[in-house]
């Protein structure tokens, strides 16, 4: 099976869906990969809740649809066990839209006879990413005012698994989710 590589290599921001030729049949990507998500939303939508906990980007960055799954379901773990299956909403507000590439060289022997090199390196796709700029909203939730604590060590949680820093901000909240 495949490795994933280092996330490092794919947290700068780059220029989405872009390759310059003269002919027009290698100016985007091809393929794009099944997306690894499974829910984007949790827990209960109609209810009215009090506080809004955010977690919120202190860097530009792309995040893998892999670590954002795996966020996922850290956050959704912590509520569950500590909030209750329907005293919460939970939800995630990114997806990902950008198609990571990587172009394969061969090593060895014979390699010179497989791969282009550099010729035409504009790489095939390997998977999605989110991306992030400062400030944005990556996901949040909505509880009653007696879970606000335990809302907050959710999202700090699942925080650990993604890439770059992050903060989580409280608000007062009235009535039903939006």
């Amino acid at each position: 099976m495949a490795k994933l590589r280092k996330a490092i290599a794919y947290r700068k921001l780059e220029r989405p869906y872009t390759r310059k030729s003269k002919y027009d049949k290698k100016q985007y990507v091809r393929g794009v990969p099944h997306i690894k998500l499974v829910r984007f939303e949790h827990g209960d939508k109609k209810r009215e809740y009090e506080c809004h906990i955010m977690l919120l980007s202190k860097d530009s960055l792309q995040i893998r649809q892999e670590a954002l799954e795996s966020m996922r379901m850290t956050a959704n773990r912590v509520f569950e066990k500590f909030v209750g299956k329907n005293q919460f909403f939970y939800r995630l507000r990114v997806y990902p839209f950008h198609i990571l590439r990587e172009n394969p060289l061969a090593a060895g022997a014979g390699a010179d006879r497989m791969s282009t090199g550099m010729q035409k390196p504009f790489g095939k796709p390997i998977g999605v990413a989110a991306q992030v700029h400062t400030g944005k909203i990556l996901a949040d939730a909505f509880v009653g005012k007696a879970n606000e604590d335990k809302a907050k060590l959710a999202l700090s949680k699942s925080s650990k698994k993604l890439p770059g820093g992050w903060r989580v901000v409280s608000e007062a909240w009235k009535g039903k989710v939006i």
